[in-house]
């Protein structure tokens, strides 16, 4: 386990924490809710500079490097993807969607480093 992704798995905890206590308040999703969900958005832009340099650096992908890439593609589109969601239907109901990037962002981190070891 590397950095990054105990990066993505503090970030990502809390924005989860954060976005199912605002549902489960029965809150629309506001400013914390989304800018927790923009952490997680930053902490994935991280490790991707991060993953890019250490290639450029040298380091080789142990599995599959069109893997690697495809799951950091699709974990930086999903906070955005939430987000536009929540910003669309401002209900409560949003919040258990934003709540799921966070979870869903540690899964992806988490296969990502698998995949890099």
């Amino acid at each position: 386990m590397d950095g990054y992704f105990f990066a993505v798995l503090i970030v990502g905890l809390i924005s989860t924490v954060i976005c199912a206590g605002a549902a489960v308040l029965k809150k629309n999703p506001n400013d914390i809710t989304i800018l927790s969900v923009a952490a997680v958005e930053l902490t994935l832009a991280v490790y991707l500079i991060g993953s890019v340099i250490r290639v450029i650096a040298g380091e080789h992908i142990a599995g599959e490097p069109w893997e690697f890439w495809g799951y950091m593609a699709t974990a930086l589109i999903i906070p955005v993807g939430a987000v536009y969601w929540a910003l669309l239907e401002r209900t409560r109901w949003s919040n258990f969607v934003l709540a799921a990037v966070g979870v869903i962002a540690l899964v992806m981190a988490a296969r990502m480093n698998q995949i890099w070891y």
